[in-house]
Parts: structure tokens; sequence; C-alpha cells
């Protein structure tokens, strides 16, 4: 049985100024999306688009200016009105708080999705060609933020059994053994769907197939790994016995399956505007 090493979640503090593990696993996130954004634009199709105009480094920083945004806005809006409704209709302006903590996945995959149609549209380009650009980019960040949540000792696993070799007790969880859901996450959403993402992506796809792979496999994996994940106490688990994780990932799981289908009629992706 392992024991959680009580990290301290400040990373570095300079006077009044503290820097958050978190918030170096965000940065750490961004950094890894801009450079695998960069690499993207040596895949093909990419890499010979010129009309409406060729794929640039200018691109993958906007696109990455906006989806910060998209998962800002998004993450905690999402988290709001997915998890703790009634809540934050009581107390509305606590919507605000984010330093209180309080994001979710689903929530901002929906901001970053509406930041890039409104990239797509600006720039004369179809949504889906931005959106198979920008999926095999993903999961490394969501892999940079499972690792916080470990080191902050959030989102803990379920019990496990006392013999289960990586069990690990987690402070403010009781003494129980826990699975470490955090790092199941870290390995199946965030590695596992890096590399399986990205090798499927390196050929050129019909149009909406990265983007359908990206929702199913996610959607996929976090379906699995909700099963070691402790469900969030005011909710527990819901109808069927799955829990709210569980029921956001049906949908990505449906709609992953239906672009990758319908994508097999569709020319490649980023092929024209």
């Amino acid at each position: 049985m392992l024991i959680h090493p009580e990290i301290d979640p400040v990373a570095i503090q300079l006077g009044a100024i503290k820097v958050h593990w978190y918030g170096i696993t965000y940065l750490a996130a961004f950094l890894l999306f801009m450079l695998l954004g960069v690499q993207r634009l040596k895949h093909e199709p990419y890499a010979s688009i010129s009309k409406p105009a060729p794929w640039t480094r200018r691109d993958v920083e906007d696109i990455l200016f906006l989806g910060v945004m998209g998962v800002v806005a998004g993450g905690r809006l999402g988290y709001c009105l997915f998890y703790k409704p009634a809540f934050y209709l009581a107390h509305p302006l606590d919507v605000f708080k984010v330093w209180d903590g309080g994001m979710s996945f689903h929530g901002g995959l929906l901001g970053v999705g509406l930041a890039m149609l409104w990239f797509a549209r600006t720039r004369h380009r179809q949504f889906l060609a931005v959106a198979d650009f920008i999926a095999p980019c993903v999961p490394t960040g969501l892999a940079a933020g499972r690792v916080g949540n470990f080191i902050n000792g959030e989102l803990w696993g379920r019990v496990a059994d006392p013999a289960l070799p990586w069990g690990m007790v987690f402070r403010g969880a009781g003494d129980a053994p826990r699975h470490p859901s955090q790092i199941y996450q870290f390995l199946m959403e965030g590695l596992l769907l890096f590399v399986l993402l990205w090798l499927y992506a390196r050929k050129p796809r019909q149009l909406g197939q990265v983007t359908g792979a990206f929702l199913f496999g996610y959607g996929v994996f976090r379906f699995i790994a909700e099963f070691f994940r402790e469900p969030d106490a005011h909710l527990s688990y819901l109808a069927l016995g799955m829990t709210m994780g569980q029921w956001l990932c049906v949908p990505m799981i449906l709609g992953g399956f239906v672009f990758w289908w319908r994508g097999r009629s569709q020319p490649m992706a980023g092929a024209h505007a």
C-alpha cells in the first residue's frame, strides 16, 4: 500500500506571488499544444494547402489563444452547469471564483468547440478541418492536467482491494487504499490516446474522421476510468448506476462514431475551405 506524497501545491513563491503546480501543468499543456501544432503543419494535407490560405505558425498561435479562452470559460461554466447547477443558481457570483476550483473537461470541450467555430468562420476554413487539425494535439494537455490532479491529491479513485500493489492512501479520503485514478486517466486519456491519435492522423483522413476518433477514443477511455474514480460526493451515482462523467461521455462516444462514419464519404480534411 502506497501513501500519496503530500506535495505542496505551491511550486514557487516569490514574496506574495505564488505559482501553483496546477498552473504549471496548464502552462505545460499549452506549450505541448504549440509544439505539436507546429509539427501538424508538416502533415498532409495541411502541408500542401494553398486555398483559402496556407496553414502557418500564426494559425497555431491564434488557435492556442482562442483555445485557452475556450478551456477556461467553458470548463468553468460546464462545471457549474453539469455538477452544481442548484448551488450556482443560488450563488451566481461564485461562478467567477475560479480560484476555489471546479473545472469540467466536457464544458471545456464545448468552449473550445465554439472558439474553433469562430476561428474557422473568420479564416474561411471548414470547422471540421480545423477540428481535425487540433485533435491529435489535445491529449498531451489532458495528460498534463491529470499530473496536476495527482500532485494536488484530488479526484482520487474508489476504494481498492488492499492487495492491490499500487493502491494509494490519499489525505482527506480516509485510511483505505484507493485507485490512483488520476494516473489511470493520465495513461489512457493522455498518453495512450495521444499515441493512437497521432499515428492515425499522420496520414490524410477524410473530413471529420480524426475529430470522430478523438471524441470516440476519449469518451471510451474516460468511461472506463470512471469505474475506478470516486464520483462527486454531492452527485454520487446517477441513473443505471453511472456517474455524471460517464453520462457526459455517452454523447461523445456516439457523436465520435457518427463523425467518423460520415467522414468516409467526405473529402480529405483541410482539402478546401
